[in-house]
């Protein structure tokens, strides 16, 4: 079975983000968020891949990931030259899928249970395609599964009235069969190319589906604060380390993972879950509270900091409150005054502030 990782898409939603680079690299616990989608078809035995690039700061990816020897699989890159849509991105893989069983992820969810036992289930089924269903608040936001004595019966992308909360994740176990049903596919009121389209033609051919509704953690992170929903469910169920070091007077509590040649320095105070990664600065006196991911080589001084990712490179010396908030890398925030208030911060790369 091949995998297909879905990494384009120009992320406007999360702009200015997305201003130097595609979303699915942006980091949730210190991880490119694109990371967790290869980790979990590598853990599924899926060690074939190509992922689908494309838009600003595509090449970042192949930069990043390389041939996949250093993550434990194989990887091969096909470019999109447009956000045509998700069965647009499939149709690319063709060739590569030859006549093999694959699984489509896209590179932005986020999920915690290991999808194993669907894909060896798949593997072993005549289904024709098989996927995963999950309870969600907001299902107009979603390609949504009307179900019928336990059988998919009707697939809608983003209902404005829709019958269900069961949306279909990102995560699509499909033969070649589907290929040619791409090809007869119009496009959507979106413009674009729609992959539940091309299952509901499934359907209506009396082909096979299989469903799954999973109640493990899962996530399209879309938005800013579906990111740092993310990173807090991740960061909690990471198990603790301290690769550091640090002075005496240092409170450290909760569940904290510390990366090698940082240093913690005295009054300081680190409430978990939180992740600081290597060679980073946490000056004096500094608060850093739950659901927080500093990446590398970050310099932090005087502030509060909490709900909140910091990407690499950054510098803030600033005596604020630092909440619910998303710094792309390189940036830096400083403060002339001592005069504390709280800030959220939504700043692209190299994004420079006097306070």
């Amino acid at each position: 079975m091949k995998g297909i990782i879905l990494h384009g898409g120009h992320g406007t939603r999360l702009r200015p983000l997305t201003h130097t680079g595609p979303k699915q690299l942006l980091p949730i616990a210190n991880k490119p968020m694109s990371e967790y989608c290869l980790e979990s078809l590598r853990d599924a035995g899926i060690t074939d891949i190509v992922i689908i690039i494309g838009g600003i700061g595509s090449n970042k990816v192949e930069e990043y990931y390389g041939d996949g020897k250093d993550f434990g699989v194989k990887l091969s890159y096909i470019q999109q030259d447009s956000p045509k849509g998700i069965a647009h991105a499939v149709r690319l893989c063709k060739t590569f899928v030859g006549k093999e069983k694959f699984v489509v992820f896209l590179g932005d969810n986020i999920i915690q249970k290991n999808i194993h036992e669907y894909a060896d289930d798949f593997k072993n089924s005549n289904n024709d395609a098989s996927i995963l269903l999950c309870e969600v608040d907001n299902p107009s936001q979603f390609g949504i599964a009307e179900i019928e004595n336990e059988k998919i019966v009707k697939l809608v992308e983003k209902p404005k009235t829709p019958k269900t909360n069961l949306a279909v994740t990102g995560i699509y176990f499909l033969t070649p069969i589907i290929f040619d049903l791409i090809d007869i596919l119009k496009p959507s009121w979106r413009n674009e190319y729609e992959i539940v389209d091309a299952l509901q033609m499934l359907l209506d051919a009396n082909k096979k589906i299989r469903y799954y509704v999973i109640t493990d953690f899962w996530k399209d992170t879309g938005t800013p604060g579906d990111i740092l929903q993310a990173n807090k469910i991740i960061l909690e169920k990471m198990e603790t380390y301290f690769n550091g070091t640090k002075e005496e007077d240092v409170t450290i509590q909760g569940n904290v993972m510390i990366g090698e040649g940082t240093i913690i320095k005295n009054h300081s105070k680190i409430i978990g879950p939180v992740i600081i990664g290597k060679n980073c600065l946490i000056d004096d006196n500094v608060y850093i509270g739950p659901n927080t991911s500093i990446g590398d080589n970050s310099e932090i001084s005087t502030c509060h900091i909490e709900n909140s990712i910091i990407m690499s490179n950054c510098k803030i010396n600033c005596n604020v409150k630092i909440k619910h908030s998303i710094i792309a890398s390189h940036s830096k925030i400083s403060k002339h005054n001592n005069e504390q208030d709280e800030k959220i911060f939504l700043l692209g790369e190299g994004t420079k502030i006097t306070l």
